[in-house]
């Protein structure tokens, strides 16, 4: 999937009003992300999207400055920081994430997202898996 394409999806799928509304759910939902997950599982999805994507993942689960990942965070730690790093109210901020995730699912292959969703606390990966539908 390309980068113009992704963004498009999650705009679309998040009822954004811009391009740039849904690069900054999408950079503030992958930096969560990468803050959540074991720095190897956030670089390789970060291999599998468009390399401005996966940035977001890599400068976080990279950066010697940042605090280490694999960060243990309740539901509502890690959608405070969604809201916080997006702009986006708190319940905005669940649904651009769920739509980024589900994208992010969809621009992988292989198992990798359930890689990530084992990762996670049940309870968070049952809401961001949910996708943009809220299944």
């Amino acid at each position: 999937m390309r980068h113009d394409d992704f963004i498009g999806q999650v705009q679309a799928r998040a009822r954004l009003d811009s391009r740039g509304a849904a690069e900054a759910a999408t950079r503030a939902s992958l930096e969560t992300l990468a803050e959540r997950i074991p720095p190897a599982l956030a670089e390789h999805l970060a291999a599998q999207l468009p390399r401005e994507i996966g940035e977001h993942l890599r400068r976080v689960a990279t950066a010697p400055d940042l605090p280490a990942t694999g960060i243990r965070m309740t539901n509502e730690q890690f959608f405070a920081r969604v809201s916080e790093r997006s702009g986006a109210d708190l319940p905005k901020a669940v649904h651009e994430a769920r739509c980024v995730v589900e994208v992010t699912d969809e621009a992988t292959v292989g198992s990798l997202t359930d890689k990530v969703r084992d990762a996670l606390d049940d309870e968070l990966a049952d809401v961001l898996f949910a996708g943009s539908s809220g299944r």
